[in-house]
């Protein structure tokens, strides 16, 4: 079934721009829209703006844009009823079923969505199997013996996958649910030699629940309880549309309002160490699952915070294998610091062996930058080998290197001197060698893709010229814009509206751009039904090319501050102050384009008349018209004050 029209209106009556964003996203004002860095492509200066007052948004970077409703589909790829079911959800809004759907509609919804439910569906099996006689003996109590509430089990969604080959199979077939949707979702297998054997993934393991950013089950993390050298520890769910694991943090959901309240990460590395620390009541903590850290991941950090601490088992050889991770961190933009746990400690344990109290304190006292960390590791290593100790200079150099800004790495090379005793200028001569090598490394890079570029282009066509349907593309989209911003206000000391006068003097023109000749269809339409065509109007009719069209029309990336300009006695003229000679002149643009392009077309055929010796009839029939045109163009020029040489 689909959600009724009902609470789709409920929805987008209720649903904030600013709210939505701001849960993927920290937000800042300037003037008077709303902007942060693009959650939809990497970028380090601002230019994904929010209109509060327009409730849309736009990237001028990548060229994203739409309404709440377009953003969670985009920022989670999920389809429209999908993103509506989201925002209920975030809003407490009842959703109710549209009982007119047919069987074949139902069949029909995105893969993507059947997926969701299928894993939602998963996700309340294992739940619920905790309150069963094995699940109770077993799982339950594994999960006492670590502490864990009956409050945190629910928060996390903690679970038991039963004992034996095909229990969740049965119910979710039983549900209604097909093999393929579940087979895509990761949580059946088949067997190898055998398809049509079809069996559970997880059995006789307690369950931890992946969600995405938004708590949706994506995936799930199953653990092993018996000492069976045959069976690997966890077992995880595999790639799935919905589930990619590098750009996935476990605990995000739950952790991602206090990262940004407390503007810091702690990263660790499994599930129980998330739900100790939570215990702990430490709740801005992600873990990577036991993965190498990736380039998606770290995005999804930056999204919330620019400060992160990773926390490390007691174990100096296994840190020492995982620093790749703190130069990821670093060439991410990140500021990262570390905390190392005592010898055969990790997050879950210690958190159980020391109490919420002193744990928390550890995590403060024992929290140092990534710089003195790192020299701290091989302190034991250098002191009494000279070239160990150049070895150890120069891989913390590559670290430092790896930071994009100039005075972070001012700064940490100034500590860096200080910790390992060395001159300040050493280290910056072989950070410079460093930075070198990088730039180098990648303007490399860069000249071979521009030479297979040009390779291309050297079969390509190399003459481009700004067409007349180009030009008229322009003036037809500036017209298109003046109409959408302000067609519904009156012109100064008249009755009729902008609209009704660009409506009308565009009445006998054709538009030769299909997008703004369907924008002038639809707005006509509005009108005739008696509706006010909004911007709102064009964004609700889910066409999403009209939607994208109609927000670049109405945003600008830069606007001139009205306080700054009184302040300094400015007279800032705008387009709207007089929308009468706006639109006069708009129009006359658009003719102006429009008759040039006429006589470009009326020279065409006068030259292969003369070419084809047709008779002087024709050849002088075509000149007329060219001089006729000529002379609406010069009568245009004249009421735009364009100069005639």
């Amino acid at each position: 079934m689909g959600i009724s029209k009902l609470t789709t209106d409920k929805v987008k009556e209720r649903m904030d721009i600013a709210e939505v964003v701001g849960d993927y996203v920290p937000l800042k004002k300037k003037g008077q829209n709303l902007w942060a860095c693009c959650p939809f492509h990497g970028e380090k200066t601002p230019s994904f703006s929010l209109s509060p007052a327009k409730q849309i948004y736009k990237c001028f970077g990548c060229g994203k844009a739409g309404d709440p409703i377009q953003f969670i589909m985009d920022i989670e790829g999920v389809g429209f009823q999908e993103a509506i079911r989201h925002l209920a959800g975030k809003y407490g809004i009842e959703v109710e079923e549209d009982q007119d759907r047919t069987p074949e509609q139902d069949q029909a919804q995105n893969e993507r969505e059947s997926l969701f439910i299928a894993l939602g569906f998963a996700r309340d099996f294992f739940v619920k199997n905790l309150q069963s006689d094995e699940g109770r003996s077993i799982g339950l109590s594994y999960f006492k013996e670590r502490g864990f509430t009956p409050s945190i089990i629910e928060k996390f969604d903690l679970g038991y996958a039963l004992d034996g080959w095909d229990n969740m199979l049965k119910a979710a077939k039983s549900a209604g649910f097909q093999e393929d949707i579940l087979l895509k979702a990761g949580l059946v297998l088949q067997k190898e030699g055998d398809p049509s054997r079809i069996y559970d993934r997880f059995r006789n393991r307690v369950i931890f629940t992946i969600h995405n950013i938004s708590g949706k089950p994506i995936g799930f993390g199953a653990r092993i309880l018996t000492k069976d050298k045959n069976q690997p520890k966890y077992i995880n769910s595999p790639e799935t549309p919905v589930y990619h694991k590098s750009d996935v943090l476990y605990g995000m959901f739950q952790a991602k309002k206090a990262i940004r309240d407390k503007d810091n990460c702690f990263l660790v590395e499994g599930y129980t160490d998330v739900v100790s620390m939570h215990l702990s009541g430490i709740e801005n903590v992600v873990a990577s699952s036991g993965t190498s850290l990736t380039d998606g991941q770290i995005k999804l950090i930056k999204r919330f915070t620019n400060q992160v601490t990773v926390l490390y088992d007691g174990d100096s050889a296994g840190i020492k294998a995982s620093l790749r991770g703190i130069d990821l961190l670093l060439e991410g933009g990140l500021n990262v610091k570390a905390v190392v746990f005592p010898d055969g400690e990790d997050p879950d344990s210690y958190s159980r062996k020391v109490g919420s109290e002193a744990f928390q304190a550890y995590l403060a006292a024992n929290s140092r930058d990534f710089i003195g960390f790192k020299i701290g590791l091989y302190q034991e290593e250098y002191a009494k080998d000279p070239i160990r100790k150049a070895e150890v200079i120069r891989e913390v150099v590559l670290s430092i290197g790896k930071i994009p800004d100039p005075i972070i790495r001012s700064v940490y090379a100034k500590e860096a001197s200080n910790l390992l005793e060395i001159e300040e200028e050493i280290i910056h001569a072989e950070l410079n060698k460093s930075i070198l090598k990088t730039q180098k490394d990648f303007y490399n890079k860069q000249k071979q893709e521009i030479e297979a570029e040009e390779a291309i282009q050297e079969i390509l066509p190399t003459e481009i010229e700004t067409s007349f349907e180009e030009i008229l593309r322009i003036q037809e989209r500036e017209m298109v814009r003046i109409l959408v911003n302000y067609g519904t206000q009156k012109l100064s000391e008249q009755e009729i509206s902008l609209s009704s006068y660009l409506l009308s003097e565009t009445e006998d023109l054709e538009f030769s751009t299909p997008v703004y000749a369907r924008l002038l269809k639809l707005y006509r339409y509005a009108l005739v039904k008696g509706l006010i065509p909004t911007v709102e109007y064009f964004i609700g009719l889910g066409d999403q090319e009209i939607q994208k069209e109609v927000i670049d029309l109405v945003t600008m990336r830069h606007e001139v501050s009205v306080h700054w300009a009184d302040k300094h006695q400015i007279i800032i003229n705008k387009e709207s102050d007089d929308l009468s000679l706006t639109g006069y002149k708009t129009i006359l643009r658009l003719k102006r384009k429009m008759v040039q392009k006429m006589m470009e077309e009326a020279k065409l055929k006068l030259k292969n008349a003369e070419l084809e010796k047709l008779p002087d009839q024709q050849i002088i029939g075509f000149q007329e018209l060219y001089f006729e045109l000529k002379k609406v163009q010069l009568e245009i020029d004249r009421e735009l004050g364009i100069v005639i040489g």
